[in-house]
């Protein structure tokens, strides 16, 4: 945990005295986890000229699991999936968003967004936040047939949306269409069908010349 408690955003207007202790937890916590809307991402929106937020991102993943839940290659729960996506990003309100092509930022991104666990979900009642927080280290370590499934929605989320922006982070300087397969791959982990229509716009990405090759490389 961080040596010393943070500045919640519900103190900025305190809730009133009368709300029962386990209930006050959980709505300062609801009130933390707005903060979610803030924090930019680098994938741009196919709807609009702007980056989308975590938030965003995080239902449009929820959305993708409804959906697209019948090309797992394992059967997989549904609800637990969704869960899984709806607050894998929660800890980015206090570490920050890690790009996908920054090789640097993710050097200390496993400790960074350990100790925002920590700190995030200790504001809930102790039987949820230790629900939460292994719900989080389930996503994290891709054990179950939920989380590789989560974790491949999490991939194949700005690959569409880097798809309809023509490019997207795919033009990140010194970033190749071969780097792009290489970090996406994981979406085979958990289904075999998506990861071919993954590749597919990877590959077709690069023949537009929305990615560079290998030919490209200085």
């Amino acid at each position: 945990m961080s040596e010393e408690p943070r500045k919640l955003l519900v103190d900025k207007t305190p809730l009133p005295d009368g709300i029962e202790e386990r209930l006050r937890a959980q709505l300062t916590f609801l009130v933390e986890v707005d903060q979610l809307k803030t924090v930019l991402r680098q994938s741009p929106l196919a709807s609009a000229d702007r980056r989308e937020n975590d938030a965003e991102h995080s239902w449009h993943l929820a959305m993708m699991v409804a959906v697209l839940a019948e090309h797992s290659d394992e059967p997989i729960d549904v609800g637990h999936t969704v869960e899984l996506v709806l607050l894998h990003d929660l800890v980015e309100i206090y570490a920050g968003d890690t790009p996908l092509y920054d090789s640097a930022g993710g050097a200390g991104q496993q400790e960074r967004e350990a100790v925002a666990a920590d700190d995030l979900f200790r504001l809930l009642p102790d039987d949820q936040a230790r629900r939460m927080r292994a719900l989080w280290d389930e996503f994290e370590e891709r054990a179950t047939p939920e989380a590789r499934f989560a974790k491949a929605m999490d991939r194949l989320q700005p690959l569409l949306l880097n798809w309809m922006a023509r490019g997207g982070t795919w033009r990140t300087p010194g970033v190749t269409a071969d780097d792009v397969r290489a970090r996406k791959a994981v979406i085979g982990d958990a289904s075999a069908a998506l990861w071919t229509a993954g590749r597919h716009l990877i590959d077709e990405g690069e023949r537009r010349g929305w990615s560079r090759g290998r030919a490209d490389q200085d």
